[in-house]
């Protein structure tokens, strides 16, 4: 039995040793590395330490690979700690989606140069390795480094791939890519840190840039991965979540809180670190301690954390329990700051704010919600109906009345839906910040009232973080309400008012 034992033994050794044998495996190998991403990113680093939360992002991006190809234009985010390895499995990854598909067109683009530069040359030594030849034998790059007529392009900005019409190309966010196409958009970090993201005008530059440069090189079955660090709630993964409240995202929290929960390992208990074998808990804590509490959120929990504007120190509001005797209020203004759509992240604001004999202002109710277009119409008339009944000072509705024809249109229809009722468009020019610092003068000075109402909580939360958190529209239109008051009161206008008698 012992000597059969041997036997066999020996036999596997000469087998295992068998060049056809070694053949054949290297195929099976090779077929699993195409067919599965976790087993591509193995294939090409036998020594690659990865944890379950990047095998559950892989998971995850092997969908997003399946739903390109259904034609299903994904989008995904995937948000998780520095140096964890996120960069690295997108590298991965654009690397796998060019083996599968040489003739895709692949645009990286991040905030900064180098990082750029060095995901090139990474997919470059990729792409020329003997097991990604292996793997994928038809994806190959010049041996030429560079140019002329009738060349592939091999740089530090552009790969060409031999024989295929498919590319990869890095830039900078903000960068020039006129010209250029994209099957699959890569943006990693579009903005650099927090001063950068704290500034509205660099906000706003990136998110022109990324709709009206990088998003309209997509092909018509295009898919976007973004990669990043949330560091303000008004960044550009949450404006693209506003638009897009259904875009999948993948959030990996440094040290796990309650219901963390991923496909590869079902619940994290509270307190674990995210990948113990790379960034122990130990120094995770470390770094908890010597970062500020918007910092460790954004950059570790990623969950970003509005800082306060102090435009609207909230301390300074009153908040009665009744309102003011109807006799004391001079003058009565509901303004309704309007959503563009409904169910895209956009909210309608309708704020009811009186001015009061002694000079204060009085913010009586506020109606905040996501409407459909004729569900909204019906709510302003409901409340400009309601509003008439309970107030016998002077009292007008005014519809801000964004640029273009879209909101002309808009603000005319609500106009003509409420005859009989002073009502006017207010067609508003600057920024929400502009127009609500002669409100904010009064607010810092106590003489903004409200009435004890559920809604509290919310005006107050939007008023402090304002002009750094996300949400604006009780803001804008409680300063639409405030400006209007303090205007001479609008008795005639041939173009948009319907006046009645009441006066």
């Amino acid at each position: 039995m012992e000597r059969a034992r041997i036997d066999r033994s020996a036999e596997l050794e000469r087998a295992l040793c068998d060049p056809e044998v070694i053949r054949r495996t290297a195929k099976l190998l090779a077929a699993a590395a195409r067919e599965d991403f976790a087993e591509f990113r193995h294939h090409m680093d036998q020594r690659l330490l990865s944890s379950w939360w990047q095998y559950d992002a892989g998971l995850h991006l092997q969908e997003f690979w399946r739903d390109f190809k259904a034609g299903k234009k994904p989008v995904l985010i995937l948000q998780a700690p520095p140096q964890h390895g996120k960069t690295r499995i997108i590298e991965d990854f654009v690397g796998w989606v060019a083996g599968q598909d040489p003739d895709l067109k692949i645009i990286f683009a991040s905030f900064s140069e180098d990082l750029g530069t060095r995901v090139n040359l990474d997919l470059q030594r990729m792409i020329e390795s003997p097991a990604y030849q292996f793997c994928f034998k038809n994806t190959q790059l010049s041996n030429e480094a560079n140019v002329g007529i009738g060349k592939y392009l091999k740089n530090t900005e552009y790969l060409e791939f031999v024989a295929h019409r498919g590319s990869f190309r890095n830039t900078t966010v903000l960068g020039q890519i006129n010209g250029q196409g994209l099957d699959i958009g890569v943006v990693d970090d579009p903005i650099k840190g927090r001063r950068e993201a704290s500034s509205k005008t660099v906000r706003d530059m990136t998110w022109n840039w990324l709709t009206d440069d990088f998003f309209l090189r997509f092909s018509e079955h295009a898919g976007m991965l973004m990669i990043c660090t949330r560091w303000h709630l008004d960044d550009p993964v949450g404006r693209w979540l506003d638009a897009f409240p259904d875009v999948k995202v993948l959030k990996y929290a440094a040290i796990a809180e309650d219901d963390d929960w991923t496909v590869a390992a079902g619940y994290r208990r509270p307190g674990e670190a995210l990948f113990p074998e790379f960034k122990s808990l130990e120094f995770l804590l470390q770094r908890k301690s010597v970062l500020t509490q918007p910092g460790w959120s954004s950059l570790y929990q990623q969950e970003p954390i509005a800082i306060s504007g102090n435009m609207f120190p909230v301390e300074q509001v009153l908040i009665l329990p009744t309102a003011p005797d109807r006799k004391d209020i001079q003058r009565s203004v509901r303004y309704w700051d309007k959503a563009g759509t409904a169910g895209a992240g956009a909210f309608t604001a309708g704020v009811l704010m009186h001015q009061l004999g002694d000079g204060r202002f009085f913010v009586e109710d506020v109606r905040h919600g996501q409407w459909p277009a004729l569900e909204r119409e019906k709510v302003i008339e409901q409340m400009a109906q309601i509003d008439r009944s309970q107030l016998r000072q002077r009292y007008e509705i005014w519809v801000e009345q964004e640029p273009g024809s879209g909101g002309k249109e808009s603000a005319e229809s609500t106009i003509r839906r409420l005859a009989g009722f002073n009502v006017y468009a207010d067609k508003v020019t600057g920024a929400k910040e502009i127009r609500a610092e002669p409100y904010s003068a009064q607010f810092q000075a106590g003489n903004v009232l409200i009435k004890a109402a559920s809604w509290n909580v919310q005006w107050l939360e939007e008023h402090e973080l304002f002009p750094m958190g996300r949400r604006k529209d009780i803001v804008d239109a409680s300063a639409g309400a405030f400006n209007k008051l303090c205007q001479p009161a609008s008795r005639y206008d041939s173009t948009w008012s319907w006046v009645t008698g009441d006066d």
